[in-house]
């Protein structure tokens, strides 16, 4: 399961940052997971959920918000974001498209104490 070391590596970035922050609890974790990143969101939360116990994100709210495709046209210059995986461009059909959101998680928001 990719997603356990995803949650593996986003667990020590939150104990690095409660660290850098003399932080002794972390109560909240936002992240943002684009569609196309290759992240099962459900399996992410329940990993996030299941090893976060003895850490200091132990009892943490994680939230996460799902990133849609946003595409630049490299035709018309149009930039759309795409509701289905249909690598078109909605303005002039184009497929000479560039993927500039969507492909990547971020750690967004940490909430300390």
């Amino acid at each position: 399961m990719h997603e356990f070391s995803i949650v593996n590596a986003l667990l020590e970035m939150c104990e690095k940052n409660a660290k850098e922050h003399n932080a002794s609890k972390i109560t909240k974790v936002e992240i943002k997971v684009g569609k196309l990143s290759g992240v099962e969101a459900h399996l992410l939360e329940t990993a996030f959920n299941t090893f976060k116990e003895e850490t200091v994100c132990d009892g943490a709210e994680f939230v996460m918000h799902l990133q849609e495709i946003v595409i630049h046209c490299e035709n018309c210059h149009n930039e759309a974001t795409l509701s289905q995986n249909e690598f078109i461009c909605p303005t002039c059909q184009s497929t000479d498209l560039r993927v500039i959101d969507g492909e990547e998680m971020y750690l967004m928001h940490l909430e300390m104490e």
